[in-house]
């Protein structure tokens, strides 16, 4: 069976687990991180390991498996970069949004919101992935949802005020959308407290689970 190499492209750190591995390996990622360093370093850390293709997440728009525009909290490069000659295996590139919400599916009309250092965002309905890019569209006075929601957002409002907000960003969604469910992932979903019932928390791990999944599509 083939193993695969799941790597989680964040603005803080780059995730990676391998197939039969249980813990995975934490790189430090920020604005000089380029997708050359992150092969570099990725490879170096799992020098060890043994996997025969590779899934990434990543932090930014992807079609046809391909990253569209450069992230906004990492550094330049990644538009055009050929990840399988880095890599020197089959690479898929998928939105880190969308990896992890495939992970988290569990059937009918599913919105994935990734609370993080931005805002990840995805559908998956009838087992049919959407990836969305919601984070930069206008929520109030000028700003984003990403303002309110992500890392900024939590660090101008406060617990208590950024809590609220995400649930009213959330029914705002389902309303427009009209998903049977969310799940709240990223690294922020942990400081959400009372949710509705339609609204459950998700797992950092569906990350890798995703990218697992990804190769049985």
């Amino acid at each position: 069976m083939p193993r695969t190499l799941v790597i989680d492209v964040g603005g803080t750190h780059v995730k990676v687990l391998a197939t039969g591995k249980r813990t995975p390996i934490k790189i430090d990622s920020g604005p000089s991180m380029t997708p050359r360093v992150m092969a570099r370093e990725v490879l170096a850390a799992t020098q060890h390991w043994s996997f025969d293709r590779v899934s990434i997440g990543y932090p930014g728009p992807v079609r046809n498996g391909r990253p569209r525009q450069e992230p906004w909290n990492l550094g330049r490069g990644w538009v055009g970069f050929d990840f399988k000659r880095a890599f020197k295996r089959p690479v898929r590139v998928i939105n880190d949004a969308a990896m992890q919400a495939l992970g988290s599916y569990e059937g009918g009309a599913m919105l994935f919101l990734g609370l993080g250092t931005g805002l990840g965002s995805a559908m998956i309905v009838d087992d049919k992935l959407l990836p969305l890019e919601l984070a930069h569209l206008p929520y109030r006075e000028g700003k984003s949802y990403e303002d309110y929601v992500g890392v900024r957002g939590y660090e101008r409002l406060g617990k208590r005020r950024w809590r609220k907000h995400v649930l009213t960003v959330v029914d705002l969604f389902v309303a427009a959308l009209e998903v049977d469910y969310v799940v709240l992932g990223g690294g922020n979903a942990r400081h959400m407290k009372t949710l509705p019932k339609y609204v459950r928390l998700g797992d950092n791990a569906n990350a890798f689970r995703g990218g697992f999944r990804l190769w049985q599509r």
